[in-house]
């Protein structure tokens, strides 16, 4: 799979010129990750994909471009932007939503974990091996009964002298079985709490979810946490109740509003690419009004998820963005993302439906953005009490 964007008129790239809105510094940060992703993933995706393979050999090739934790400040970290970061999302997600995924759970679920919760031991420990990618994490909340609804969860952590002991289960945990961390949520007699679990203490195991039809260039696990004993400072000491594990769902949520718009971004090019070279009737089938139309859908769509993502950035450098309108962007971005990556593969015909064009494995991967980190229905209630004032979780 080779870049299309360079021979595609600047206009079809950047309708609204929605670059002049970004620095100097933005852009050169966009940039690097774009040349990375076109000369490390994009020749290589269809590949891991087809034989559902994570490349372990390009986490060392993400902490050297500083992606990994790219929003946190010291311990190795890089210490950008939160639109910087959104930026690295979206040209990620360009390549394959697993690739953006692995950086997700590493950088905004795990280390944001550490960073956030996490006493100075722990920080010290963790942070800057992650940050160079020499480390993995994981962050353990989803259990296989208690997915939109965490506050059910099952998994325990008692007292046992100074110590503590977890036993559960966690599911749909991404990099488990490759992480050298856990960050494990548990219910304690105080609330729920956060542990930092080395993955090789004893009765910790993960085994990898096969036969995906979905995500299949990323890992996602099964957990289980038998008799895992762990000193007093595997706690983290600064999290205490949902709020915690929720903060960090909500750094997750916001890369997404940005991943999404790459996969977006990178169907759209690929079918307008292909309309403006394939021939039918003896003509581009660019040139034909219906295939006109769906790229200008595409175009529109695509412009205006940018915007949103970039606002909703701009508020989160200003200190002022709130969850639900993360969830604003989320729900948005992810929604016109897999009508724009179906659509697109429609201009391939029956050529769409081979990994040889990113379309449909986009809007595979896109299946899976849609559901985890809040599914569009608890967005959609999210911003629901949000506008009238009334819950209806319950």
């Amino acid at each position: 799979m080779t870049d299309t964007s360079s021979s595609l008129p600047e206009r079809a790239i950047d309708y609204l010129n929605i670059d002049a809105q970004l620095s100097a510094t933005e852009l050169e940060l966009r940039d690097k990750v774009r040349a990375f992703v076109d000369a490390r993933i994009k020749p290589n995706i269809k590949d891991w994909y087809e034989r559902a393979v994570f490349p372990r050999d390009i986490v060392r090739e993400l902490g050297d471009l500083g992606v990994l934790g790219m929003h946190l400040s010291g311990y190795g970290c890089a210490g950008r932007s939160a639109v910087e970061y959104g930026l690295a999302c979206l040209e990620l997600e360009a390549g394959d939503s697993g690739i953006r995924t692995f950086v997700s759970v590493q950088g905004s679920l795990a280390m944001s974990a550490l960073h956030k919760f996490g006493s100075e031991e722990q920080k010290q420990r963790w942070l800057p091996p992650m940050a160079r990618g020499e480390a993995i994490g994981c962050f353990g909340l989803t259990e296989p009964e208690a997915g939109s609804d965490p506050g059910s969860m099952q998994t325990r952590a008692r007292r046992d002298g100074e110590g503590w002991v977890i036993d559960g289960a966690k599911r749909w945990i991404g990099l488990a079985s490759i992480a050298d961390v856990a960050i494990i949520w548990a219910r304690t007699d105080d609330g729920v709490r956060g542990f930092v679990v080395p993955t090789d203490t004893p009765g910790f195991a993960a085994t990898n979810i096969e036969a995906k039809i979905s995500m299949r260039a990323s890992i996602q696990c099964d957990v289980t946490l038998q008799d895992v004993r762990l000193p007093a400072e595997a706690m983290l000491p600064d999290a205490a109740g949902l709020s915690g594990p929720f903060s960090c769902l909500n750094e997750a949520r916001y890369g997404i509003i940005w991943g999404a718009i790459g996969a977006a971004r990178d169907s759209y090019e690929s079918a307008l690419s292909y309309a403006l070279d394939r021939h039918q009737f003896g003509k581009p089938i660019a040139s034909f009004q219906l295939t006109q139309q769906k790229l200008v859908t595409m175009a529109l769509e695509i412009q205006k998820s940018i915007l949103v993502a970039l606002h909703t950035g701009r508020m989160k450098d200003a200190g002022n963005l709130q969850p639900a309108q993360i969830s604003f962007g989320k729900l948005n971005n992810v929604r016109e993302a897999i009508k724009i990556a179906r659509e697109a593969r429609s201009i391939f015909g029956g050529n769409g439906v081979t990994l040889d064009y990113s379309p449909l494995r986009h809007a595979s991967n896109l299946e899976s953005v849609m559901t985890y980190e809040g599914t569009s229905e608890v967005h959609e209630l999210i911003m629901g009490q949000a506008i009238t004032g009334i819950p209806a979780f319950r």
